[in-house]
């Protein structure tokens, strides 16, 4: 089959209205939060003067999207989903606003700050899991990965340009400044919310309409060897490979410590994404989304083993930039599988595990790097867990077929019912093969 090179697909944005709506929300979302994010790392920074200060935003971050991530999911099950997102983002801008209003009062306590860092994670983990679900129900089966696509450009397109206005914000007026463009951008998200028809959860048969979810997204991903796959995939890509906190160290040992250098390393992998995200419609409509991301996080771990190796600063940026253009790969055909294998009833739950991965992953990732690196050194440390994520990868797809043969779906109608059988299979008894019954009838997920 001849692979053809294709630009970003915008079929999602020309066709449907409501996607439109929510992806123009999404972005405006997504912009402010990178704007907020250098605000409090610089807030927090004027308040302590101490790494140990900064090092606890990670922590008023992340904690609530573990402890809130799952709850989310099961939420996202119970009740209508357009509800949840409402709530959640109504949570994030009472929290975008406390923000700004601590920095107008010149608030000098971080424990006030962190505590709305905290607040507004808490919601967005809450959220979460419902917002993933939106793309599948709103698009046709053969749009839904474009769609994806479109969400992560926008992501890396935020992460380029946010912390870039973040500093000519902060610089022209003060920190309130920039926490008040990010409760405009959640604004602008809430009303692309509002816009959006109610979603409510296909339910599987009558008995379980209305009733609160009792089995769990861990539970429903185990029995399904397509999902714990990929998301197995992902982890070990993540978990073993992920290199950010090793910047720093190869940058002082091979090229001076200069922190130009230092932004390079981080811009080569945004550029990378971005990159391959406008060029995603070459991926996006392949149908083996399975072997697609099998083969793109193979590369991203031989290309982290390349930066660990790399002499030259033009290699390394080289070997980051395929390592970025990978990740999206990766991510965009992860999300659309992972959505199209899990059945409406389930994906609110399934999302949440996916987006807990998705979090903790690069984070204890970063954390192993850095503790190997101490104990031998960052190249070491690069080379050796790019090559075992790779070779861990490559177990996984000799050893789960199904996910190796996975097919997304032929475009059907948007909300093909899922016969009861579903239910049973996925609650009750361990999944046979790849695709459940019902799971790819339902046709209409940033960066690590």
């Amino acid at each position: 089959m001849r692979l053809r090179v294709r630009l970003l697909d915008t079929r999602p944005l020309r066709g449907s209205l409501p996607f439109r709506n929510l992806w123009i929300g999404t972005s405006a979302a997504q912009l402010g939060g990178q704007m907020a994010a250098v605000a409090v790392l610089a807030q927090v920074w004027d308040l302590t003067g101490s790494p140990v200060g900064t090092g606890a935003i990670g922590f008023a971050t992340g904690l609530p999207i573990v402890l809130f991530g799952l709850l989310g999911g099961t939420l996202a099950d119970a009740v209508d989903r357009r509800a949840v997102v409402w709530a959640t983002t109504v949570g994030q801008l009472l929290a975008a606003v406390g923000l700004c209003a601590q920095a107008l009062a010149d608030n000098r306590n971080v424990l006030l700050l962190l505590g709305l860092v905290a607040v507004g994670a808490a919601c967005n983990a809450l959220g979460a899991p419902a917002r993933r679900t939106f793309p599948v129900r709103l698009l046709p089966a053969d749009q839904v990965a474009a769609g994806l696509a479109l969400t992560n450009v926008s992501f890396q397109m935020a992460m380029l340009a946010g912390p870039a206005l973040a500093g000519l914000i902060i610089a022209r007026w003060d920190f309130s400044a920039a926490y008040a463009a990010q409760a405009v951008a959640v604004a602008v998200s809430l009303l692309g919310v509002l816009r959006l028809p109610a979603m409510t959860p296909e339910r599987t048969d009558a008995k379980s309409a209305g009733r609160w979810p009792e089995r769990g997204g861990w539970r429903i991903v185990l029995r399904r060897p397509t999902l714990w796959g990929s998301m197995a995939t992902d982890l070990a890509a993540t978990l073993l490979a992920m290199p950010i906190a090793l910047f720093p160290l190869v940058n002082e040992i091979r090229f001076g410590g200069d922190p130009q250098t230092l932004g390079l390393f981080l811009s080569a992998v945004a550029v990378g994404g971005l990159t391959a995200g406008l060029l995603s419609g070459t991926v996006t409509r392949l149908r083996r989304s399975g072997l697609v991301q099998l083969a793109a996080a193979g590369v991203w771990g031989l290309a982290l083993a390349g930066f660990g190796l790399a002499g030259s600063l033009w290699s390394a940026l080289g070997c980051l930039a395929v390592a970025g253009a990978a990740d999206t790969v990766s991510v965009i055909t992860r999300s659309a599988l992972v959505q199209f294998e899990t059945p409406d009833a389930y994906r609110g739950r399934v999302s949440s595990v996916d987006h807990v991965i998705g979090v903790a992953g690069p984070e204890i990732g970063n954390f192993r790097g850095g503790l190997l690196a101490s104990a031998t050194s960052a190249p070491f440390a690069l080379v050796a867990g790019g090559l075992t994520a790779t070779l861990v990868i490559a177990a996984v797809a000799a050893t789960n077929t199904p996910l190796r043969a996975y097919r997304t779906p032929s475009p059907t109608p948007l909300t093909a019912p899922e016969p009861p059988a579903v239910e049973q299979a996925a609650s009750e008894a361990p999944v046979p093969g790849s695709t459940p019954p019902g799971a790819v009838e339902v046709a209409s997920g940033a960066g690590h």
